[in-house]
């Protein structure tokens, strides 16, 4: 087996609309229904699938809402991300930190989204 990359992650949540709203409003992400019902949020080659909690039965039977976290990666500087989280109302919960990345060292700011799921919103530190 070789394992290489990343292809997508998934968020269980008690609203759709407010998760897609929300993650549109804030970090810009694409909405697509994938099917009828099934939305996911798009960002370059990076998927975050988005569950209705509500609907059962599931593949992912210990799901619940406010128990993802996802990191996305960004070119601006962390302190215009804070700016911008704080411009939608968005509470920055930690950051500005540094981490350890997939890659190398980031630099990252957390904020949660309307299910208390954890979003760090980062940047590689050359």
């Amino acid at each position: 087996m070789n394992i290489y990359g990343f292809d997508h992650t998934v968020l269980c949540v008690s609203s759709v609309e407010a998760t897609l709203e929300f993650y549109q409003r804030v970090l810009g992400l694409e909405a697509r229904e994938e099917r009828a019902g099934k939305w996911s949020l798009h960002f370059g080659s990076n998927k975050i699938s988005v569950q209705d909690a509500n609907i059962l039965p599931s593949l992912a039977d210990k799901k619940g809402p406010g128990s993802g976290k996802s990191c996305v990666l960004t070119d601006l500087p962390i302190e215009d991300v804070i700016t911008q989280l704080r411009s939608h109302d968005v509470e920055v919960v930690e950051g500005l930190a540094e981490k350890a990345g997939a890659v190398g060292k980031l630099m990252s700011v957390y904020s949660r989204d309307p299910d208390a799921n954890l979003v760090e919103v980062s940047c590689r530190i050359s």
